[in-house]
């Protein structure tokens, strides 16, 4: 019997100490919404390492206090040149791997990657500003590895193995999805993130994955990272993703898109709001619907897609107000897609408001509460004072005035309306009297 019960015992701690190996990582982090700068925007396939440390250097001096902390590196950061006359669908440009099939960085775009030390000493210089460094990957497997059937580490398998090369991107060639009932493919993406985690990546966003759904790969992406030894955000791109299943996603990402690419579009801004009206009642922290990178500031000073030219951001100062109370209230992540060292002041007044900052990330309760004649109001909770947040957003090409009883949120006689924009306050009783500009958000408190 004592035998027994000492078989039963010692099954039961192997079975513990797997499952402590096994965590979900991510279930411990982005307990705000990630806040950070992303280099698509501004410089597509095309950015430098200079040009990313440039960011990462104004972050650190403006920014960092308020919150922002993520510097992203986002695609082709392992090409050469993305100047290619071929359409951009088709394209499949030569890319840096390693012996093991694994996506290496250009040494011409990222001189420091030289010498087989990939993008560690850009990493090791963002945190040395006391931030925090991420990449941008593509789902998958690199088309070179499958050709050289590089071996997979720590597995007996190849590339050619485990490529499913019917299963690629839509939009970019160069790499084919993995067969996951393979023996070897669950080990390829563990071999990249461990690659990753050396360079101490704090943050992955992974393309061509939750649109389609690759539900297979985004578990194997999550597994990854459970065994790499470093605590990495996940983020899955691009979407719509699928709202009807959101548990999936919260069981393995930390943010995931809504949308398609997102521009300083205002029709795009309005189909933002739809969305984000559909997702309000699935956000759960740890676990963000991402309305994704707001087009602010200097954009597409370099980018592959056509017709994307060189400008600073179309959207006038009243959407971007709209753009901003929106991203707030429902609480996006705010990635910043412009070129940071070309701000203007109102662009970073927009980025350095406490108040609107901590309604995006501490609060509670955020919902739609009424929509319309063209106007969205929305109301959240502090989570810690005893205040109550307001917002109102009008999708009308003209201004429109509007009321809301305080007692929709909970509230009667007389408050302090503070509006967190202009920093005016005043006096009300039993109701939000305001003139709503064409395009424009506002945001108020209420104690």
């Amino acid at each position: 019997m004592k035998i027994k019960i000492w078989i039963f015992l010692s099954y039961l701690f192997v079975q513990l100490a797997s499952a402590q190996k096994n965590e979900n990582v991510i279930s411990s982090l982005a307990q705000q919404p990630p806040m950070g700068w992303n280099s698509y925007n501004c410089f597509g396939g095309n950015v430098t390492e200079d040009e990313v440390k440039q960011n990462a250097d104004y972050m650190a001096t403006h920014l960092k206090q308020y919150g922002w902390e993520y510097v992203v590196l986002d695609f082709l950061w392992y090409c050469d040149d993305q100047n290619s006359p071929e359409a951009f669908v088709n394209r499949r440009p030569e890319q840096h791997i390693d012996s093991f099939g694994r996506l290496i960085p250009s040494v011409k775009n990222h001189p420091s990657s030289s010498n087989g030390r990939g993008l560690k000493p850009l990493g090791d210089y963002i945190h040395s500003k006391g931030l925090k460094f991420g990449i941008h990957i593509m789902r998958g497997m690199p088309r070179q590895a499958v050709k050289q059937n590089t071996p997979i580490l720590n597995s007996n398998a190849t590339a050619a193995s485990v490529a499913n090369m019917t299963d690629t991107c839509i939009w970019y060639g160069g790499l084919v999805g993995l067969n996951m009932t393979k023996e070897g493919a669950q080990e390829y993406y563990n071999s990249i993130f461990k690659l990753y985690a050396s360079w101490g990546v704090d943050f992955i966003k992974v393309d061509d994955i939750s649109f389609p759904y690759h539900a297979d790969e985004i578990e194997a992406v999550n597994k990854a990272i459970n065994n790499c030894g470093r605590k990495i955000v996940l983020s899955l791109s691009p979407g719509p993703a699928f709202i009807s299943n959101p548990k999936h996603l919260r069981e393995h990402a930390n943010m995931w898109r809504i949308s398609a690419d997102f521009w300083d579009k205002w029709e795009s801004l309005v189909k933002q709001l739809h969305l984000c009206q559909q997702w309000a009642p699935l956000v759960t922290e740890g676990h963000w619907p991402d309305a994704d990178m707001l087009p602010l500031g200097h954009l597409a000073i370099r980018h592959e897609v056509k017709g994307n030219k060189e400008r600073y951001t179309n959207f006038t100062k009243n959407e971007q107000y709209f753009m901003m109370t929106l991203w707030s209230i429902f609480r996006s992540p705010l990635m910043m897609g412009g070129h940071m060292p070309d701000n203007d002041p109102f662009t970073l007044s927009l980025m350095t408001n406490k108040e609107v900052i901590r309604v995006n990330q501490h609060t509670v309760n955020n919902r739609e509460v009424k929509f319309a004649n063209g106007i969205s109001v929305w109301t959240a909770e502090d989570k810690i004072g005893d205040i109550i947040y307001v917002a109102f957003l009008n999708i009308n090409d003209t201004a429109v005035n509007t009321q809301l009883p305080l007692s929709v949120i909970g509230k009667k006689g007389k408050v302090k309306l503070k509006n967190l924009w202009d920093q005016s306050e005043k006096e009300i009783q039993d109701r939000i009297d305001v003139t709503v500009p064409e395009h424009g958000g506002l945001l108020f408190s209420i104690q």
